[in-house]
């Protein structure tokens, strides 16, 4: 859904994390669409497209891949991130292919849920998973505060 890559997208940008989009996605990329989903900022994102799965795999052969799933055993946060990791998320309608899943059990990881939901919103389980994959790496390269529009907080000599 262009709404879902909007909202991940403008994640990826404020975290200064690349998106990676493997086809199908299930609609076009194009203007239409990225307006509607309110990415005047598409042009400043690090965006790369795969044809499908398997040129992924091709152009990053050695990547260790964590595969987002409601189906595996161990947490997001049971697992230890690598600046270079990559996280993966299916369609919020059949998530990641199984054919895929079972061939990286040992990469498959789950949000703790109640039973009777079948997923998370997908952009917001993104967000949990890289958040935590950005915390484990201390943040790195953001900032550890921002300004406040018209006042200062309070012992802050910078302004």
């Amino acid at each position: 859904m262009p709404a879902n890559t909007g909202n991940i997208g403008r994640t990826c940008l404020a975290t200064g994390t690349p998106l990676h989009l493997i086809e199908p996605l299930g609609f076009q990329l194009n203007d239409r669409a990225l307006k509607r989903a309110g990415l005047d900022y598409w042009h400043e994102l690090d965006v790369t497209k795969y044809d499908d799965y398997s040129q992924f795999v091709e152009k990053h052969p050695d990547a260790t891949v964590w595969m987002a799933t409601t189906k595996a055993h161990r947490t997001y946060t049971e697992v230890a991130y690598g600046p270079d990791d990559f996280l993966m998320f299916g369609k919020e309608s059949a998530g990641i292919p199984e054919e895929i899943l079972v061939e990286n059990e040992e990469h498959c990881i789950r949000i703790p849920m109640a039973h009777d939901i079948r997923s998370l919103n997908l952009s917001n389980a993104v967000a949990i998973v890289l958040y935590e994959a950005l915390r484990q790496q201390g943040f790195a390269s953001l900032e550890e505060y921002g300004e406040l529009h018209r006042l200062s907080w309070s012992g802050d000599n910078s302004n």
